[in-house]
């Protein structure tokens, strides 16, 4: 009873394929935490230029200098000013060919914004199916790692004559070892996954409704321009 059951000592003790197993999910954790990482900061720099963005549209700047602005800073632009630059862009080109009917005007910019929409939120959501993997798949990794080494341990307790709690519990303790290796890993990626998934929703709700704030202002617009 006096053997050392330190995590260090059971993991060089376990089998080669309970090792490998661990070093697995010690890989699946260390590349889990750097993707909350850089998901927590590029979701944070999002939601700082989007703010940023949507104050100086409602700041009362015209639509024509925000385009500019959206056209020069391109490398640095957020979510919103891009999908805002798109719709913009996709007006003004309808508008030099001559194209005077407010509906397809209207239809066009909308049409250029869902678009943009939809591959910023593409980019928005890089890394978050491989959270949720991890949540999902890591726990049967471990369970895989425990099951191989209870049976490993119990082949090599069949050639004693006399079994004890002191023999069985090195073996077992080992196995168990990947479980809990496969919840350290999967705990913190659901919760990641689960938080990142509120916020991008949140952003995503933000965009569209400035995107229809956006066309509710060009048509005004263009309503004032055809009463003029």
């Amino acid at each position: 009873m006096n053997q050392d059951l330190s995590i260090i000592q059971l993991i060089l003790h376990a089998s080669v394929v309970v090792q490998l197993v661990i070093a697995l999910l010690m890989a699946i954790s260390i590349a889990s935490w750097a993707a909350i990482f850089r998901k927590y900061f590029a979701l944070k720099r999002v939601r700082s230029l989007n703010d940023e963005f949507e104050g100086d549209f409602w700041s009362g700047t015209s639509l024509n200098e925000l385009a500019a602005a959206a056209k020069k800073n391109d490398p640095h632009a957020g979510p919103m000013q891009r999908i805002f630059a798109s719709g913009m862009r996709e007006y003004q080109k309808l508008r030099e060919r001559r194209i005077d009917d407010s509906s397809a005007l209207l239809d066009g910019a909308r049409r250029a914004m869902r678009a943009s929409f939809q591959r910023e939120m593409d980019v928005v959501e890089t890394n978050l199916s491989f959270l949720a993997s991890v949540g999902s798949v890591s726990p049967y990794v471990g369970l895989f790692g425990t099951v191989w080494g209870i049976m490993h341990s119990f082949t090599g307790l069949a050639a004693m004559t006399q079994v004890t709690l002191a023999t069985v519990a090195p073996g077992i303790a080992e196995a168990l070892v990947a479980t809990a290796i496969g919840l350290f890993a999967a705990i913190p990626a659901v919760v990641a996954y689960n938080r990142f998934a509120h916020d991008i929703d949140r952003i995503a709700i933000k965009m569209e409704t400035f995107m229809e704030e956006f066309s509710n202002i060009l048509q005004r617009n263009l309503s004032a321009k055809i009463n003029a």
